[in-house]
Formats: C-alpha cells, sequence, structure tokens
C-alpha cells in the first residue's frame, strides 16, 4: 500500500478536496448528469483544479456528491468567487432542489498496492 500525507500542492500545503451534497429533483437526473459533465470538463480546465468526480447515492434517488480536488486553498477561492463559477451554478440551479458544502484538506490518501506481481 502506498501512502502519501496529502502535501504536494502547488500552494504549499495540504490540496483541498471539497465536496459538494447535491439533491436533484429525480426526474431531471439525467438532464442533470449531462449539464454536470458539461460544467465539469470547464472547471477541469481551471489551473488549480485537480480533477472532478459525480457519484450517485444508491439509495436516495436524486441525491448526488461531487468531489473536487484544488491544488491549494486561494486557486479554489479565486474560482468560487469568479464569474466562471456564477455561471456554472446558473446552469445547474434548475435542476437542485438543496445541498450543501464542505471544504476540506486531504491529510492522507492511501493508494492500494499493486495487483501484479514484484519480480524477486
Amino acid at each position: 500500500m502506498t501512502r502519501t500525507d496529502g502535501t504536494g500542492g502547488t500552494g504549499g500545503g495540504h490540496p483541498l478536496r471539497v465536496i459538494l451534497r447535491m439533491e436533484v429533483y429525480p426526474d431531471m437526473a439525467a438532464d442533470f448528469e449531462k449539464v454536470w459533465l458539461s460544467v465539469g470538463e470547464a472547471i477541469a480546465r481551471e489551473p488549480a483544479n485537480l480533477g472532478q468526480t459525480l457519484v450517485r447515492s444508491t439509495e436516495e434517488p436524486g441525491l448526488y456528491y461531487v468531489l473536487t480536488d484544488w491544488s491549494h486553498e486561494s486557486g479554489f477561492r479565486a474560482f468560487e468567487t469568479s464569474h466562471r463559477h456564477l455561471l456554472h451554478r446558473q446552469k445547474l440551479k434548475p435542476y437542485r432542489r438543496g445541498g450543501d458544502m464542505a471544504v476540506t484538506e486531504v491529510v492522507h490518501r492511501l493508494e492500494p498496492e499493486s495487483s501484479e506481481p514484484q519480480a524477486g
């Protein structure tokens, strides 16, 4: 198992992981996913963005989580207050019925061990 301590972001500290809990109208879920993909592709081009993942609840219809990683908090905050972000939020607003956001630091990340045999 490979361990990382979470450092390595370009801001000198821990990378940020923003976790959005998004409640979507269940009958609009398929359209939401399409629009989110378009918005996500645009956000992935932000300089401080390290990637995003959209996950859907298997237990509650219309419940999604967005996991977005940023190299440093200042890059995320600059994006969060930008006009670009406002436009993205406006595109997603018709599908949302609620949600919240948590801004977190990646403290440790464990990578799985390689499943390939090692030469001895």
